[in-house]
């Protein structure tokens, strides 16, 4: 990825939130673990307004008799919020924290009314796929679209996650997720990479014209041509009004030879 002011000078360093984020998130797993309290009473449950406390502590909270959950949130978690402080670093840790809430309210109002606890870091994932996918795009900068192609071949399959497949996932965090992350994409479009300007772009910002080179290059192959059509009418016209010349008669005299 070419260097740019907003991007990290080298990769591994904007990976330490990410590390930090992962190791808290089995940090709470372990003292779910441990301890006789089920920490999964503390997830979200939409529209209950003790449920309420889950928009800030769902994403830490992972079923403890099932290690594959956070297993399989732990890489996406880690790879995406890396790519995210990589290459937004002046917006990255805002879009971390509106997807992280965000995510949980919107869930709080769409989730239904069943009951069900929801847990896990899977729709701040989708945020954080949803932001870098949508950001590149709209940016059109190239080294942004080769990442937002980059997310689409890791986690393209992903999308099938946003509509009710599976039972026991909660399809409605992961299409909060990605709802999230599109807006906030639009939101701060305007902040962190952005792609170089040319310099006619400059130069049209500025008010300067840039020079019409084909504009003037067709003028004067037209005013060359408009300049032949007048030289060969100004020609035609003088062979028209002068004089008509008398044929040349050829005389020829004999002598008689003695």
């Amino acid at each position: 990825m070419r260097q740019d002011p907003y991007f990290e000078s080298r990769l591994l360093p904007s990976f330490g939130p990410a590390l930090v984020v992962l190791i808290l998130m089995w940090l709470v797993y372990w003292a779910d673990y441990i301890f006789p309290t089920d920490f999964q009473r503390y997830g979200l449950v939409a529209l209950d307004q003790k449920g309420l406390r889950g928009i800030v502590l769902m994403p830490w909270i992972h079923a403890h008799s099932d290690i594959k959950h956070i297993l399989n949130n732990s890489l996406p978690t880690f790879l995406l919020l890396g790519l995210l402080f990589y290459s937004y670093k002046t917006v990255a840790w805002r879009v971390f924290l509106l997807s992280w809430l965000f995510t949980g309210a919107l869930l709080w109002l769409i989730g239904g009314s069943n009951g069900a606890v929801h847990i896990g870091m899977s729709g701040v994932i989708y945020a954080l796929a949803g932001f870098l996918f949508a950001s590149g795009v709209l940016r059109g900068y190239l080294p942004l679209q080769a990442l937002s192609l980059f997310i689409i071949f890791l986690y393209g399959s992903m999308i099938w996650g946003v509509f009710p497949t599976q039972p026991r996932v909660s399809w409605q965090g992961h299409l909060s997720g990605l709802i999230v992350g599109v807006v906030l994409a639009f939101i701060y479009r305007k902040q962190g990479p952005q792609r170089p300007k040319y310099q006619y772009e400059i130069e049209k910002e500025l008010g300067i014209e840039p020079p019409d080179f084909e504009g003037d290059l067709k003028r004067a192959i037209e005013a060359e041509r408009l300049a032949e059509l007048e030289a060969l009418a100004l020609a035609d016209e003088q062979t028209a009004v002068s004089p008509q010349q008398s044929p040349t008669i050829v005389v020829y005299d004999y002598k008689k030879k003695d």
